[in-house]
This record gives structure tokens, C-alpha cells and sequence, in this order.
């Protein structure tokens, strides 16, 4: 709890203080003023619903609100059970990206979340709020380097310094693998169950975007390779083909030890 990225800290504060705003500095008037500004509404892009000018904010509301809505949370419940999981996948996702990509990431991965949750709501003036679908997104990043050798879930993994730039398991070997299968089977039917009502959040009666959350996590699972500073765990070198000529171009000097650290930059 102490070595938390400040990046991930500097997420949270943002969290805490736009619900504090909310809650303390609000009057309920201003708050679903606020709302309907940086909350994600589908019925903004619907047309009917623009011409009678239910939803402002215009063209800039548009674009803002696939990200700003992930910084608004419903309660103290809601907030507080998505600082959980931020800490929990957003940590080793932020000591591997570093905090441009893991603000990046957030962004993107909020977005597509919220896009999945137009197309499954089109019209719908109940707006959306909270940081589950961005969370989502790190979970599925998370579980393409964390079970590798040495990463940080790995028993014997190598020093906590370099555990969390193991090499990535490329996206086919991740879908064969019965750990992350059994973590997909667990989530997505978390997920299902929070759809058609089976299960709830203990101290909150408002329905689960859980559209959005697949969204996210889709996103996080197909984009990590194009965020991922460190690359997949490359195929192993068979060495020169023993009957080809020899270059007169190569470098005779030996190669680099292959364990040597990367440069961290």
C-alpha cells in the first residue's frame, strides 16, 4: 500500500476529489448540472433526443464524456470498491507502462467501454458513471504479463524490480493457458450475473454497466501489445543455418548476454 505508483495515487485523488465536490460543495441542482456534462449519456447522440435539447454540452460533451465519466462514481460503495481493483491491476499495469501509457491506456480503454455501452443503450437518458470499464482494461493487461516466468505472480520470479518487465504472452498463448481461462471464465461470468440481475452491489440499488466493462476489457486484451514497452516473449533462436555461406558484413564480436536488463528509459 505504500509503493503504490504515484500515477495510480494521482488517479485515485482525482477520484476522490470529484466525488468530494459532488457530495460537499454541490447543491443537487448544480450536481445534475454536472451530470449531464461529464456523465456518459447515449441519448447524447441520439438526434431526437438532441432536438429537444435534453443533454447539453454540444459537440465538445460529445468527445469528453467517453473518458470524464470514469472519473465520477455513484457513491462512497461505488468509489471505494473501484479504488480496490485500481490498486489491485492498475499497480503492476503502471510499473510496466510507466505513467503516460498507463494514462493513455485509461483513456482508451474508459472509451471503449463506453462506446460498447451506446451500442447496448441506444437512446438511453440514464447516464453512466464510474472507472470499471478502465479497470477492466488493466485486468486484461495485467494477465498478459503476470503469470509469465518471473512475472509478478510467479513463485520463484526474479527481483521486484524486474518482475513486473518479463515478457508479455503473446495474445494466442494467453487464450491456452488454463490459469488466464479460468480467470475469464470467473469474470466474464461475474459479469453475466451482475447483467440479469442474479447478483448486486452490497449497498447500492443502481444497475451495473457491465456492458462497459467487457468493453474495456476486450480493449485492454487486443491493445496491450501496442502499449507494451518490453514486447511478447520472442521464439527461440535456432542459431544460423550450419550449411548457408558465411556474411562477411557480421560482426565477429560476441553477442550481448540475452539475460542483460533492458534499459529502462
Amino acid at each position: 500500500m505504500l509503493n503504490v505508483p504515484p500515477v495510480v495515487a494521482l488517479t485515485l485523488l482525482a477520484m476522490a476529489i470529484v466525488h468530494a465536490v459532488r457530495v460537499l460543495l454541490l447543491s443537487p441542482r448544480a450536481n445534475v448540472e454536472f451530470l449531464l456534462l461529464f456523465s456518459f449519456i447515449p441519448a447524447r447522440y441520439d438526434a431526437t433526443v438532441l432536438a429537444q435539447g435534453a443533454v447539453p454540452g454540444g459537440l465538445a460533451a460529445d468527445v469528453w464524456t467517453f473518458v470524464t465519466y470514469a472519473f465520477i462514481h455513484g457513491d462512497i460503495t461505488h468509489i471505494g470498491l473501484n479504488a480496490v481493483w485500481l490498486l489491485a491491476f492498475g499497480t503492476p499495469v503502471a510499473r510496466r507502462f510507466g505513467p503516460w501509457r498507463f494514462l493513455v491506456f485509461f483513456a482508451v480503454t474508459a472509451a471503449a467501454g463506453a462506446a460498447l455501452h451506446l451500442v447496448t443503450h441506444p437512446g438511453d437518458l440514464a447516464p453512466m458513471v464510474g472507472a470499471s470499464a478502465a479497470i477492466s482494461g488493466y485486468m486484461a493487461a495485467a494477465i498478459r504479463f503476470v503469470f509469465q516466468g518471473g512475472g509478478p505472480l510467479e513463485m520463484w520470479r526474479t527481483p521486484e524490480s524486474h518482475a513486473y518487465r518479463v515478457p508479455a504472452a503473446p495474445l494466442s498463448a494467453v487464450l491456452r493457458d488454463p490459469r488466464i481461462l479460468a480467470f475469464l471464465a470467473v469474470w466474464f461470468g461475474l459479469n453475466i450475473l451482475f447483467g440479469v440481475g442474479t447478483l448486486a452491489i452490497a449497498g447500492s440499488e443502481a444497475p451495473i454497466a457491465w456492458q462497459a466493462h467487457i468493453g474495456g476489457f476486450l480493449a485492454g486484451l487486443l491493445l496491450f501489445a501496442a502499449f507494451d514497452p518490453f514486447g511478447n516473449a520472442a521464439p527461440r533462436d535456432e542459431g544460423p543455418d550450419p550449411g548457408a555461406a558465411p556474411d562477411p558484413t557480421r560482426d565477429p564480436t560476441p553477442n550481448p548476454d540475452p539475460d542483460t536488463e533492458p534499459s529502462v528509459h
